[in-house]
């Protein structure tokens, strides 16, 4: 391609589609803590790349995008298989998909590993505290102590 070539509207959008499939991935990636979710806004990145590997092929007029993307496929497929296995392995152990909980994960005559913390032996859970947290649907959220509550009249 030329540079003073311009892109054709169809290459444009599918390079705006594969933007927005990666940034919706990594905005799920950032925001979820549930293990399924992550694996699957990692594989929506991956897509992502895929599409504009092969769109930047398409407007080069060279096969080296396809190339690409049947390796971002199998490494793709290889880390769907890691991921449910890990994911399997976690909940037969704590019977719940929450990230938090892999730091509790490991063998149960293996001694936790020395923090870098002061003496501070507090729980894992600790260091959640100020982080708000969303209330399923139907629920009325609980009250936080020491905040002033607000109610409707």
């Amino acid at each position: 391609m030329n540079s003073s070539t311009p892109m054709t509207p169809e290459e444009l959008r599918t390079l705006m589609v594969a933007a927005g499939l990666f940034i919706l991935g990594a905005i799920g990636f950032i925001t979820r803590r549930n293990l399924i979710l992550l694996v699957l806004s990692a594989e929506l990145m991956l897509h992502g790349v895929s599409l504009s590997l092969v769109t930047f092929g398409r407007i080069h007029q060279t096969a080296e995008g396809q190339a690409f993307t049947i390796f971002v496929l199998t490494v793709a497929a290889c880390e769907a298989g890691l991921a449910l296995s890990l994911v399997l392995s976690l909940y037969r152990q704590v019977h719940s998909l929450d990230i938090r909980l892999w730091t509790e994960l490991r063998e149960p005559d293996v001694q936790q590993p020395p923090s870098d913390d002061s003496g501070d032996s507090s729980s894992p859970e600790s260091a959640y505290v100020g982080i708000p947290r969303l209330t399923p649907a139907g629920i009325a959220p609980r009250a936080v102590p020491g905040e002033a509550s607000t109610t409707r009249a």
